[in-house]
């Protein structure tokens, strides 16, 4: 069977921050197109930890799909937040027993230490992608995203 690449797009946001969010993720097979879209939201959180959640659910519902675990995965988002945090800076905070170069608890410490363990599972190539740049899948993540959010402000 030939290789095909999976890509993962994901996006969370709010509607002020604090304030209602909401998170989606695709999952997309070069050679199957869309697998998989899912989204969800919470009253009261941050952009951040919707950013974080969108990516460690779309990472946990992929641990469900034993037949991509030996394909090539990509994520990609548009926040810097989690492409830098996963890739660069979650090695220092780990030393530094979940501290910031400020000796400050990390935020969010409790999604941080999820995406680890399942980065380190899935092998995970992270990807920045310009938001609101006409990335079709990108596009469709922060449509889900401003949707759920809006049902949730409709109450």
């Amino acid at each position: 069977m030939e290789k095909s690449n999976i890509m993962v797009f994901t996006d969370g946001g709010c509607s002020g921050n604090p304030g209602p969010g909401g998170w989606a993720y695709i999952i997309v097979s070069e050679s199957a197109g869309v697998l998989e879209e899912q989204w969800g939201a919470e009253q009261s959180t941050t952009n951040n930890r919707m950013e974080l959640t969108a990516a460690v659910k779309a990472l946990e519902a992929l641990l469900s799909y034993d037949s991509l675990r030996a394909e090539g995965l990509t994520l990609y988002t548009d926040s810097q937040y989690v492409q830098k945090g996963i890739t660069n800076w979650i090695q220092g905070w780990k030393r530094n027993g979940w501290k910031t170069s400020g000796k400050e608890p990390v935020k969010n410490q409790d999604l941080w230490q999820k995406l680890d363990q399942l980065t380190a599972v899935l092998h995970v190539e992270w990807r920045w992608v310009k938001g609101h740049a006409g990335n079709t899948y990108n596009e469709r993540v922060d449509q889900l995203t401003q949707d759920v959010i809006a049902s949730l402000k409709k109450g």
